[in-house]
């Protein structure tokens, strides 16, 4: 059922997808084409502040601020996955892998890969406090 709480949680996540995929995106290695890499990524924000927060939204500011980071969280995974995998299936239809359970370690190790280039300040600050705001935002609506 749609409510202004998840209207506003699908919008606020969506945006600090995309705003964290853009800061991301110079500590990746030189010359990587990132095609739509900032547009999946909102997308990936809308569908986890819709599913995660949106339903959580109303329980206080407290839970606000829990809910969100759990939201941003979820969307990290859940990133980490998507873009993982595409990685992997670029790899392999360059016939880096000798088989599908090669395939399915190298998309693990891309994940590991990503997770360490992650952990920079800028990128870690804007995840957290991005979640707690939208989190915030989603309960100020959820009140409304």
């Amino acid at each position: 059922m749609p409510t202004a709480a998840k209207l506003f949680a699908a919008f606020a996540f969506a945006v600090l997808a995309f705003f964290a995929a853009e800061i991301f995106k110079p500590y990746m290695p030189e010359g990587t084409q990132f095609g739509s890499f900032s547009v999946v990524s909102a997308l990936i924000g809308l569908v986890s502040g819709w599913r995660i927060m949106g339903p959580d939204a109303g329980q206080g500011n407290w839970m606000a601020v829990s809910s969100g980071l759990k939201t941003s969280a979820c969307m990290i995974g859940l990133a980490l996955i998507v873009f993982s995998i595409e990685e992997m299936l670029v790899l392999a239809f360059r016939r880096t892998y000798d088989g599908p359970m090669e395939a399915i370690v190298g998309a693990v190790g891309l994940g590991v890969d990503f997770v360490l280039r992650m952990i920079e300040w800028d990128f870690l600050f804007v995840i957290l406090a991005g979640g707690a705001l939208a989190g915030l935002l989603s309960e100020w609506a959820a009140r409304r």
